[in-house]
């Protein structure tokens, strides 16, 4: 189980210290990795921390290098691993002096600015300056693994990609430090050779993000279709996805207009090398208004979607406060302070929705201090009302993931789903462990019986189905053959 967290709202105070004081926490809920969006120094006091321009350097105003190492000491007296969000495929447009050091380091653009040079003339000190940074981290400050931003946007025409040099290096400093170090990379090309071990002609990193679980799974009970989530909605849908991890794997993508991907073998990469969540920084911060799934689905919409998350086979990641449905957003902030930088910030933002139908004063400022304070989490919340009995639920869920041996099969081929589209029930089996889910607003009959595990609402179980109230589920185990 991993949890996503920005330390700059994570707390009031916004600190690696502060932070501290919620870690018993986590491991009350039963998380074992934190996940910490970028740390290393951006311009100004506020930003999620991808316009980093010393990638060596921790952000001052979160608690600097020795915050860091509190912070992970903590972690790790608690049995916590740490990883830490890491972005190499470009530096941010406001403080970036490199460049000034000489004419090697960019290439061609990327959607953030500009590229990085790991590929053309001189680039190999390049190379070596990413990959001397990700060891550090894991080496110097004892994380146990970095998330790689965006390695789509890593342009590498070499023999040998820079991810697979990189992987090979961290194998290396695994062996020297004696104890396992984890690569996971977000991408959004469903390229199995990511995962895929090297003697196998793959470039060996630990696991990736896999946009497609969470994209079947969100649109199938919330009902939204737009720009990416286009190919996505069905029951069918979400069943392919779920069972073969890609639902992209080589077929035609309305958004791209191409094909896109290439088939997962599930024969031989197991589920956990690849993430599945509800939601993330990224689902939420590029909504229009950063709002969470909380703000527009109901407490057992969210339960359904915690439930084929966490009860599926894929390694499950949280996002700070969605195991209580926090009501804060999670909106786009930043503080430059270049006043020209800043309002072409602000004006990119506006223009960007209006695009999408937005009325240009519905955008939240992201250089307004006040964008930024609303997204600090309420932690009160966690313990009252309906955000106390989602908490309950999701303590429960992610409990049963680690006791049931059922749930720690990490192979797809195992996994079975059912589902009727009409009726707007999916079921996902998991051994004698059956996850059962009424998507539909009215309550519907499921064809399973069984012994009542967990649930969300109170099911009526019968002898060969189970009634399911509107936005529900229940986890069943079936009965032991005579």
């Amino acid at each position: 189980m991993i949890y996503e967290l920005h330390i700059g709202t994570f707390t009031t105070a916004g600190t690696f210290d502060a932070a501290i004081e919620k870690l018993d926490y986590l491991v009350d809920l039963g998380i074992d990795f934190v996940e910490l969006m970028p740390v290393n120094s951006f311009a100004g006091t506020r930003g999620w921390g991808y316009d980093g321009v010393l990638w060596y350097s921790v952000h001052e105003p979160y608690g600097g290098p020795d915050g860091l190492v509190r912070f992970i000491d903590a972690c790790h007296a608690r049995r916590l691993g740490v990883l830490i969000d890491a972005v190499f495929n470009h530096l941010g447009p406001s403080g970036n002096y490199l460049p000034r050091f000489g004419p090697y380091l960019s290439s061609a653009s990327n959607p953030w600015g500009d590229g990085i040079n790991i590929a053309g003339a001189d680039s190999d000190e390049v190379r070596h300056y990413i990959i001397d940074c990700a060891l550090r981290w894991m080496r110097d400050f004892h994380a146990d693994g970095l998330r790689l931003d965006a390695v789509h946007a890593l342009v590498d025409t070499t023999a040998v990609h820079v991810l697979e040099e990189l992987a090979n290096a961290t194998r290396w400093l695994s062996g020297q430090l004696g104890r396992p170090l984890s690569l996971i990379a977000e991408t959004d090309r469903n390229d199995p050779r990511l995962i895929t071990r090297p003697s196998h002609g793959g470039y060996g990193i630990t696991a990736q993000w896999n946009d497609d679980i969470h994209h079947a799974i969100h649109t199938a009970v919330s009902g939204e279709r737009q720009g990416y989530y286009a190919d996505f909605g069905s029951l069918a849908t979400l069943a392919y996805t779920l069972r073969n991890g890609y639902f992209h794997a080589g077929t035609y993508s309305s958004f791209r207009r191409r094909r896109h991907g290439r088939a997962l073998d599930t024969s031989a990469i197991p589920a956990t090398r690849l993430l599945a969540y509800t939601c993330t920084h990224d689902q939420v911060g590029n909504r229009a208004l950063g709002d969470r799934p909380s703000q527009y689905l109901t407490g057992g919409q969210l339960a359904i979607k915690a439930a084929l998350t966490l009860g599926s086979p894929y390694t499950a990641m949280l996002f700070m406060g969605e195991e209580w449905g926090a009501s804060s957003p999670f909106q786009f902030f930043c503080s430059h302070p270049e006043p020209e930088l800043a309002h072409s910030t602000v004006a990119g933002r506006k223009e960007e929705f209006a695009e999408h139908g937005w009325a240009a004063d519905d955008i939240p400022d992201p250089q307004d201090p006040q964008t930024f304070q609303r997204c600090k989490l309420n932690w009160a919340e966690a313990g009252s009302g309906e955000h106390a009995r989602l908490h309950r639920f999701y303590r429960d869920l992610i409990a049963l993931r680690h006791n049931e041996a059922d749930l720690a099969d990490p192979w797809l081929d195992h996994l079975m789903v059912d589902y009727d589209e009409q009726q707007r029930w999916v079921v996902m089996r998991r051994g004698q462990l059956m996850i059962a889910c009424n998507l539909g607003a009215e309550p519907t009959c499921v064809p399973v019986s069984g012994e009542l595990v967990l649930a969300w609402e109170s099911p009526i179980i019968g002898d060969n189905s189970t009634e399911l109230a509107a936005y529900s589920l229940a986890i069943l185990r079936a009965a032991e053959p005579a």
